[in-house]
């Protein structure tokens, strides 16, 4: 179920979203999708094994992406196609920030320009590039709960 709540002192609105099983994140996607009010670009935050790479496969999955998905761990980034609602490709880019040691490697990777374009992109282990994301980044913390149960998070 998805609750709205205000927290901080400039009341910054926030959606949790309670799952007990993948196939809840499946049925939670386009909740997760009216939170995000049409933001693109997304800060993915959890421990190791919280489930921001599965997050990430449900949320191609629901696009329409049609190939398999996967971690970027060692590729950095993965890049995914779906059909857009106009009948033209739309794109899904996928970040994992684990290996990198410094901001200036992720400049390296070019992901100032995956910032600034049109599509989705996910970045999972977002904290270096904190000073790097625009001002609408959408926030999505992915907290354990249970052994299949998560918390979203979604600012």
């Amino acid at each position: 179920m998805a609750l709205p709540y205000f927290c901080g002192k400039i009341r910054t609105f926030y959606v949790e979203i309670l799952v007990n099983a993948v196939e809840e994140l499946e049925t939670s996607i386009p909740r997760v999708l009216e939170a995000l009010a049409g933001r693109r670009k997304i800060a993915l935050y959890g421990e190791m094994g919280a489930g921001k790479t599965t997050f990430v496969g449900v949320f191609c999955r629901y696009l329409g992406v049609t190939r398999a998905t996967a971690s970027p761990t060692f590729s950095l980034i993965n890049q995914y196609a779906y059909p857009a609602p106009d009948g033209t490709t739309a794109l899904f880019h996928h970040i994992d920030l684990y290996r990198l040691r410094n901001i200036q490697e992720a400049l390296d990777i070019g992901i100032e320009d995956l910032l600034f374009d049109p599509w989705y992109c996910v970045i999972e282990w977002p904290q270096l590039v904190e000073p790097l994301l625009p001002d609408d980044t959408a926030k999505i913390q992915i907290e354990i709960t249970g052994e299949t149960s998560r918390r979203l998070l979604i600012l």
